[in-house]
């Protein structure tokens, strides 16, 4: 088949971690081309919440990704258009018991001596944050380094922003991986031709085990599905990104059956967001009446005003999960010249700049910001996973 086009760089998936990756991948100098089998923001990216937290995360590497990742995204504020409605509004993690307090201040220690800025919050104080917030609450910690942004108008804006240097290739399948003679990366196939390339980025999300497949080595990454309720406009009733101590937990959880931790948020243009749920059934989509009606009591019981509000739509998505909950960023030594970005679960529209950063300084010879090691895609034996679907299938 002919070659089309020969970039420096290819990028599979066009959600937020790809936009991030040919953004940055650009700002060094490089041609990059983006392929996806379906639209910008298609899969994962298009059904997030858009959370930027550090509140989440445990003293780790996963927690430096985010704090790099976080200065990133303020620097991104300044740069892209005000509809990818970047919200810097600060988080309030609340405990119900002394108990859940004194674990919730434990990690909050933590987090501080690793450089985030987390507030004690008395019980007493809790509505001077949150007016509407449930009484009788036993306090909480407020994590001004959370914010939130629109996140497949984000992913279509970087893409836009990395401007002649990037191309779009939307609704194409990558079907093979291509390899020289050396076991090397040469590029893709899709059905309309060969696209050559010395990289080939795997930030295909959910289905980056489906990727990894295609150029022969394993990546284990699973589907873990969770649903978001939307209620009907609303003035401002909450002003942060609220949710109950026991929301991290059920971020670590190994745990393949369903659970539910209210997420609460409100948004500019007025409805307010509840998640989060999560589980492990493969791609079905089908709506889960038990994780809706468990996400919406868990949110009245933290705000009693939603009790009178009308939700009126409710959407599930994917979160790319990995068995020790930290993504894959980085060179597989297995596939010289293949990279891999996905496998951020939860996590993905917030770490997606530092990872974009990452992949752009490897493929350009750059300074890496930090240590990747703890990312490495190798450090996973066999093979891709429980994948449900193909990835030629959408799901």
């Amino acid at each position: 088949m002919p070659t089309r086009h020969s970039p420096d760089l290819i990028v599979v998936g066009a959600g937020v971690v790809g936009a991030a990756c040919a953004f940055y991948a650009a700002r060094a100098g490089l041609t990059v081309t983006v392929i996806d089998r379906g639209p910008v923001a298609g899969g994962t990216t298009g059904a997030g919440e858009g959370n930027l937290l550090v509140s989440d995360k445990e003293p780790g590497p996963e927690l430096e990704l985010a704090l790099f990742s976080a200065r990133l995204w303020r620097e991104l504020a300044d740069e892209l258009p005000s509809a990818v409605e970047y919200e810097p509004k600060g988080g309030l993690v609340v405990a119900e018991d002394g108990e859940g307090l004194a674990a919730l201040r434990d990690l909050a220690g933590r987090q501080r001596a690793r450089g985030v800025t987390a507030d004690d919050v008395p019980a007493g104080r809790l509505a001077e944050l949150e007016p509407h917030l449930a009484p009788g609450l036993a306090g909480g910690v407020h994590y001004p380094q959370d914010a939130q942004v629109q996140p497949a108008l984000a992913a279509a804006h970087l893409l836009r922003a990395a401007g002649d240097r990037v191309r779009l290739r939307a609704g194409e399948l990558v079907t093979a991986v291509l390899t020289g003679p050396g076991g090397e990366v040469r590029g893709v196939r899709t059905p309309s031709g060969e696209v050559h390339a010395p990289f080939v980025v795997n930030a295909a999300g959910t289905w980056g085990g489906e990727v990894a497949g295609l150029a022969g080595v394993g990546l284990p990454v699973l589907p873990r599905r969770g649903f978001v309720l939307v209620t009907e406009p609303l003035p401002r009733v909450v002003r942060h990104k609220v949710y109950a101590a026991d929301y991290v937990a059920d971020v670590a959880s190994d745990s393949a059956a369903l659970q539910t931790s209210a997420v609460v948020e409100g948004t500019p243009a007025g409805p307010v967001l509840i998640g989060a749920s999560r589980e492990r059934v493969g791609f079905d989509r089908t709506p889960s009446v038990e994780a809706l009606t468990r996400l919406a009591a868990q949110a009245v019981r933290l705000f009693p005003v939603l009790g009178a509000v009308r939700a009126i739509r409710a959407y599930a998505g994917f979160r790319p999960y990995l068995p020790d909950h930290l993504p894959a960023v980085g060179a597989d030594p297995r596939r010289p010249g293949l990279l891999h970005a996905c496998g951020h679960e939860g996590a993905g529209i917030g770490l997606a700049p530092a990872t974009g950063h990452i992949v752009a300084a490897l493929a350009s010879g750059g300074k890496l910001p930090l240590d990747i090691h703890p990312f490495r895609p190798e450090r996973f034996e066999g093979g891709p996973g429980e994948a449900a679907e193909p990835f030629g299938r959408l799901p």
